[in-house]
């Protein structure tokens, strides 16, 4: 049989990610999609719990609302779902609203906390009909470990080996009926047999303004913060799109409101609180404009390779190349060549300085 330490809480919450310290006095960066230590209590108590509170992603939301309902019409279980897409989108939200819709209870513990095949039999095991087992970064997952979960997936089954040597025979012990909900950030990393055995598959994209700024205020609503809809509007446009980073400067500029104005959130008080904490009108932060003014003034436009601009920045390449440039290259502030990262003419026009000739 497998062995189980229970002194591990296999339910636990895994770190979704290190929010990478970058210098000023090693301050947690503010436009990182990741999960902070800041963003847990308050982020959960702002997580909207069924579809008709979750504001945007419309056609997931409404693609979800007619399998669930079909689900429950036939008395079965949801079919297994993966959610891909960067961070902060509202992956984990939505496995937690699935489960409330079903009238469900979730599980939730990530690829990196299932250490051996053991920890995924004793979560399956303790499983009760019709519940929603959601894994975080389930690309994470050991092979051997993904091994023992596709029979569960498909038959609702497991392959015990029991013995070892000559002697070692195998039995198949039936599961309750369940849900699988997985996340992803890096949906390649997936193998093609995990993937496969998900029925329903979905793609977050990042949010609108005006889908962020609902989400501002009725965040704004929860924390007792009084804010208008030109300083929802103006906190959403420099929020990269991802609700997760929207709560995080309305927490900021709760702050700074409290603290240097008269407690309610008015545009001009929220321009001033994100331009106090370094976030622009594109939501670049002070690294991304020592990136760009890099680029743009000590290179001239220049091709430059990302070693060179690693050192010039003070920053590790492999962190510029996986933190900084995703977002620089979404706004077209950059682009990559055989050559080395080029500053574009909107990078320019954004600093406010003259291109050389011919850039």
């Amino acid at each position: 049989m497998w062995e189980v330490d229970e002194s591990e809480d296999l339910w636990a919450d895994a770190p979704r990610g290190n929010a990478a310290s970058q210098g000023r006095e090693d301050a947690e960066r503010l436009v990182t999609g990741d999960l902070t230590a800041d963003d847990l209590d308050v982020e959960r108590s702002l997580r909207p719990q069924r579809l008709d509170d979750y504001c945007g992603q419309e056609h997931i939301k409404q693609s979800l609302r007619i399998l669930i309902q079909a689900a429950q019409s036939r008395g079965e279980c949801l079919d297994h779902v993966i959610f891909s897409g960067p961070p902060g989108l509202g992956k984990t939200t939505l496995a937690t609203v699935i489960a409330n819709e079903l009238g469900a209870q979730i599980k939730t513990t990530s690829g990196p906390a299932i250490a051996r095949t053991g920890d995924l039999a004793a979560i399956l095991t303790n499983l009760q009909p019709g519940d929603v087992l959601f894994i975080d970064e389930i690309h994470r997952l050991n092979r051997s470990i993904e091994e023992i979960l596709y029979p569960a997936m498909e038959d609702f089954s497991l392959d015990i080996v029991i013995g070892k040597g000559p002697a070692a025979r195998s039995i198949r012990l039936d599961i309750p009926h369940f849900t699988l909900v997985g996340a992803t950030t890096r949906s390649g990393m997936l193998t093609g047999p995990l993937r496969d055995r998900f029925g329903i598959s979905f793609r977050l994209d990042y949010y609108s303004v005006e889908d962020l700024a609902e989400i501002v205020a009725r965040s704004a609503s929860i924390l007792g913060v009084t804010i208008d809809r030109q300083s929802a509007l103006e906190i959403a446009s420099r929020s990269r799109g991802t609700p997760r980073l929207a709560n995080r400067l309305l927490k900021r500029v709760r702050d700074y409101a409290q603290v240097r104005g008269d407690g309610p959130i008015e545009l001009d008080i929220a321009r001033e609180a994100l331009s106090f904490f370094e976030i622009d009108e594109l939501g670049l932060d002070w690294m991304d404009i020592r990136i760009l003014e890099t680029l743009v003034k000590t290179f001239r436009g220049r091709a430059v390779g990302l070693t060179t601009l690693a050192s010039a920045v003070g920053e590790d390449p492999s962190t510029l190349e996986d933190v900084y440039e995703p977002y620089l290259l979404q706004r077209g502030l950059i682009i990559r060549t055989p050559q080395g990262r080029i500053a574009t003419l909107t990078a320019f026009d954004h600093l406010g300085v003259t291109p050389p000739s011919g850039v």
